[in-house]
């Protein structure tokens, strides 16, 4: 600590409880925690003497996260909430978003002024900053398709990057954030383009039911049906403790398809490019684990994707209930099952 200058002193926390920087509440603690309004501000915290609370750790709302443990490194999270429309041309609209606001925040301000592309992942948890790392997306949109570049620090220089959407390597749920520079960068700003004359995306026969059912398709109602959707579907991270999707949805040849349909003729499926997407939660459920419960883990009663913390689990029984349904999974249908959550 005799080495911090005193600027770091007063903005930096140590031993800092993360219960509420986690969306599965574990009562957990990070060696060291500081908050920043301003992406220069990193350069202050990178580290000049080797173990000086390293590694750092970037955190948005700890929405897509499990912490194995108390963190013994350094979190960092962004304050900077500015929001600035750069450029308007005939339809086409520019955003540039800073990294700490709210994801959901962000598609409120798209939609009331009329600029549509991400209505379809409105209530989706998360910041600005996460959103690219991971790739969201629901009801046939991936933010992917909208993020024109994003802009950030490297954290072991704090020279500045500007990655073009091409060099993000997007894939599903997926991303460069999550290979070659997991852990390597800060992200400060995406800038997404948007459209002011947009078409709807409305493929999915839940969704498109219920926008219908409100007498017209617009930005306003699409958010609205999707919110109703998830909510009735998801468990609320403040009243249940839990990361969203705990696994990510598996592609699988056409012959594994057919080999599982001998016995599941029922298996629901998607048709894609390099094979057929098979919905996680169809494969929990009737392998028997929704609604399973010991002692405080749990999947949740309504969506089997979803692991939840009752009240006082531990990482450790999350992590094993988890491990526990991947296994069965796997011997039931030979899928093997990929975690979308990420493990710290």
């Amino acid at each position: 600590m005799n080495s911090l200058s005193l600027w770091k002193r007063t903005h930096m926390e140590t031993d800092y409880s993360l219960k509420e920087r986690n969306t599965f509440h574990f009562n957990i603690h990070a060696a060291a925690y500081s908050e920043i309004s301003h992406p220069e501000m990193i350069r202050e915290f990178i580290p000049q003497t080797p173990g000086e609370f390293a590694p750092i750790l970037i955190l948005g709302e700890g929405s897509n996260l499990l912490f194995r443990d108390d963190y013994q490194g350094h979190i960092i999270r962004s304050t900077d909430t500015s929001i600035e429309v750069i450029s308007e041309r005939g339809d086409d609209v520019l955003i540039r978003v800073a990294s700490g606001v709210k994801w959901d925040d962000f598609v409120k301000f798209a939609v009331d002024n009329g600029y549509g592309g991400i209505e379809n992942l409105s209530w989706i948890p998360g910041t600005i900053g996460a959103c690219p790392v991971q790739n969201i997306g629901a009801y046939g949109v991936e933010v992917k398709d909208k993020i024109e570049y994003v802009e950030g620090l490297y954290l072991d220089t704090g020279e500045v990057f500007h990655l073009e959407k091409a060099s993000c390597l997007f894939g599903y749920r997926d991303s460069i954030f999550k290979h070659e520079l997991r852990g390597r960068v800060f992200i400060s700003h995406v800038t997404f383009r948007l459209s002011s004359n947009p078409s709807y995306h409305l493929d999915y026969g839940v969704l498109k039911t219920r926008v219908e059912s409100k007498g017209a398709i617009n930005l306003s109602t699409i958010r609205e049906s999707v919110i109703e959707i998830r909510k009735e579907k998801l468990p609320d991270p403040e009243d249940i403790g839990n990361a969203g999707s705990f696994f990510k949805n598996p592609v699988i040849p056409e012959t594994h398809l057919s080999l599982i349909q001998q016995d599941y003729p029922e298996i629901p499926f998607y048709e894609l490019e390099d094979g057929y997407k098979i919905p996680t939660a169809w494969l929990i459920d009737t392998a028997g684990w929704k609604g399973y419960r010991q002692a405080d883990a749990g999947v949740h009663a309504n969506q089997a994707l979803v692991l939840v913390n009752y009240g006082n689990a531990e990482p450790s029984e999350i992590l094993d209930l988890a491990e526990n349904i991947c296994r069965d999974i796997k011997h039931k249908f030979g899928i093997e099952l990929e975690m979308e959550v990420t493990i710290v």
